[in-house]
Order: structure tokens, then sequence, then C-alpha cells
């Protein structure tokens, strides 16, 4: 039954009546795929019965189930004998159902519900999902945790989407307060409000298609092609140190927070990678490199390091237990989530970087200089912990020396146009 489905057609007695008798029913799509409704009938019996199949993709196989007898030969009443339209609503119940078995009252899943699975199946799969979890609250319960899943629209969904990219960003709460910054008015300001909302859009979306997957769902096309994220908005400005000055932020920050941004200028770990789960066992002098166990993507990767890199975590380990935290506050504290912004502002300060930077650019100011110094892009992206090497070209692509550069500098016209030497720069 798991073969190329022939489209019955089932609205009518008349048309059933011209099918086949036998043991092979005859299936109608509902959700190409995924959802068929099924109608068979033995030879000798009056009377055929509905069936309902779903796909179930933990398994790989279909799930059959009897939904009642058709109207064949009786005046259809909803419950034991069903019309064909009645018949096709009950299948849509029982997949928009949790339960899956469509008896008693139908319990339909909600976008909360949705959401709730969705992080479970992540946790489950040893991924992170705290930014997934904080967004949620934010942005999807609160206004659509309580909208039915199978009931959704994508009139909603854009309304929904268009609200979230106009409304102010909010600041991480303090004393359970929520705070908010001014509301989005400069160009800039606009696109990172759109490119934050499309962040969360994915969110929903990842849920959504795997409520869909499991069965719990019996169409996406409330968010599927119709809801498009924001265009035109992930062009981001890419900020990066130079060398001068990384050396004058290193040099300018306190004590115990100088080897953290050491660290991260090293390797291009994220802050996260190197206060959380790193050890002084992770990196192996022996091979140059340094093992990133946990990530935001779930997956492990070794960060190769460069000599002087590998020098400074060889100093910064050495005679220390190989089961002791890396990276540490001066107390020998952990670094908790977010601890990051205040030394790092200071530093700024006291180095004269203006404006001042987040940690997370100095994730960026490595990739950017193994880019500007030739590092092929996959050999970053694998660095930095990308699957592949689209987020890399994204964001320092135009940084790559190319031969389209070299050409147009090799080759472009010279005018000879002599500069006048009495114009001096101002100072």
């Amino acid at each position: 039954m798991s073969g190329t489905v022939k489209h019955a057609r089932l609205e009518s007695q008349s048309a059933r009546a011209r099918l086949k008798r036998g043991r092979q029913p005859h299936w109608r799509a509902l959700v190409e795929g995924r959802v068929h409704l099924g109608w068979q009938c033995w030879k000798g019996d009056p009377a055929g019965r509905w069936l309902v199949r779903r796909y179930i993709p933990a398994t790989g196989k279909y799930r059959v189930q009897a939904l009642g007898r058709a109207d064949d030969a009786a005046r259809p009443d909803g419950a034991d004998v069903l019309s064909f339209e009645q018949a096709k609503a009950k299948a849509h119940a029982m997949v928009a159902s949790p339960n899956g078995n469509g008896n008693g009252p139908i319990v339909r899943l909600t976008v909360r519900q949705a959401m709730h699975r969705y992080v479970d199946y992540k946790h489950q799969k040893g991924q992170p999902v705290g930014d997934l979890i904080s967004r949620s609250n934010v942005h999807i319960i609160p206004t659509l945790g309580d909208l039915v899943v199978s009931e959704l629209t994508a009139e909603q969904l854009r309304r929904w989407l268009s609200n979230m990219a106009h409304s102010p960003a909010q600041r991480r709460a303090k004393g359970g307060k929520p705070q908010y910054r001014s509301e989005p008015t400069t160009d800039e300001e606009i696109r990172q409000r759109r490119a934050s909302a499309n962040r969360v859009l994915t969110m929903l979306k990842a849920a959504l298609n795997h409520a869909y997957d499991e069965g719990h769902v019996g169409s996406r096309d409330a968010w599927g092609r119709r809801l498009a994220p924001f265009e035109k908005v992930d062009a981001a400005r890419v900020r990066y140190l130079t060398v001068a000055e990384a050396g004058r932020l290193i040099n300018a920050c306190e004590p115990g927070f100088r080897a953290l941004v050491r660290a991260a200028l090293e390797t291009g770990c994220r802050y996260g990678e190197l206060v959380r789960w790193l050890e002084v066992c992770d990196f192996n002098a022996d091979a140059s490199t340094l093992a990133i166990r946990q990530s935001k993507t779930g997956k492990p990767r070794q960060v190769v390091l460069t000599a002087e890199g590998a020098a400074f975590f060889g100093q910064h380990t050495a005679g220390r237990a190989r089961h002791e935290r890396m990276f540490t506050h001066a107390d020998g504290s952990a670094w908790g989530p977010s601890e990051q912004a205040r030394p790092m502002a200071e530093a700024c300060e006291r180095a004269k970087i203006k404006p001042a930077i987040s940690f997370h650019i100095l994730r960026h100011t490595w990739a950017s200089h193994a880019v500007m110094n030739g590092a092929p892009l996959m050999v970053v992206a694998r660095n930095l912990g990308h699957s592949d090497t689209r987020m890399v070209e994204k964001h320092y692509g135009h940084l790559a020396p190319s031969f389209i550069a070299e050409a147009i500098r090799a080759n472009a016209p010279r005018y000879k146009v002599k500069d006048d030497k009495r114009v001096v720069p101002l100072r």
C-alpha cells in the first residue's frame, strides 16, 4: 500500500460503484505523500468502509486506521456511517489530534504545544535550545501560543511577522520587568529588526514543520511558500578589529578577562563555547588544536591553532589539572551568561575603540583576517563550525582575494592624472 497512489474518485456512491472491489483499497490524497483517505469494499459486500493512511517519519512506514462505514447502502449519520465529506473531516481531525486516534474529544495541537515538542526534540538530539526558548517566550508564545496549528492562516502569520519587525527590540530583563529599546527609525535599525524577525520566523517554521513531520498536523500551507521572510535584510556590515586595535584591546583588558579575549581572537570561538564546557584537556599541544565538544549547532569540532595561538594555550594551561575549567574569573569562579558585556565595554573604553564592540566581534575579527590572508572559505567555515561556506561567503566573501579583484587591479584603465602636490590632507 505504500506505492504510488492513483487518485481515485471517491466523492459519490456512483463513482465508488465503478471501482474494483477486493482487498486493495482505493486512495485519495489529502496531504500529498503524507495523508490519504481510502475506500475499501470486499466482493459481495453492499457497502465499503473508509480508511485513513498516514506516513510516520519515525518508522518510515504508513499507518492505516479505520474511520467507519461508507454511505454506499445507508444514509450517513456522521458516526457509524460516513459520507465522503464526513470521512474527510474525520481524517483531518485525527491528523490534527496529538494522540492521533480521533476517539473522544479532539485535542487540537496549539502553537505553544508545538514549540514545546520542538524544544524537547532538539534537546533529545543534544542541540542547544537556550536561544530557541528565549526567543519563543518573547516573540511566539505570548502572541500565537493559544492558536491551533491546523487553524493558522498565512494572513495571521504575516501580520504577526510585521508587528514583530516594527516593534522595539527588547533588552535583557532586569528584575523580571521587560525593558525595550527605542522604536527603529533609521534604515539600519529597521534592517536589524527585520533580520531578527526573520530568525524568529525560522524557529517558528521549524517547530511547525516538526509537528507536520510527526503527523500531528495535516497541512502546512499557512506557513509554506505563502509566508515569505523579509528580503534583503541579511547583508549586515560586518565589523572587525584591525591588528593594532586587537593588540590595544588585549592590553586594556583586566587580568581575569584578558585570557578570554585572547582565546577568542586566536580561535574565532563564541563566548559560550569558551566558558561553558571547555576544559584544560581540550587543548592538544601535539596537534596544536582545541576541541570544542559542545557548540551552538550541537556538533563537535577541532579548531586548528596557529603557532602563536598554540603557544598562548600552552602557557595558559601549563601545570593545571586536565579537567579544570579552561577560563574562569580571577577568583576562580565560572563565567556566566552575558558576564562578558561589562568588562568588554570597559576594555573598549580604555583602548579607545569607538564605538565599543561586543565579544562576538572577536569571532568576526578572526574570520576576517583569516580570509584576507588568503585562507580558503571552506577552511575558515570548518574552523568556525559551519557545515558549508554560505555564512562565510555572506559575511566575509568580499574580503577574500579573488581572480576578479586581481584582474581588475591589473587591467583596469589608468588615467595618468598627476596629483596636485600642493594639496595636503588635514589632520
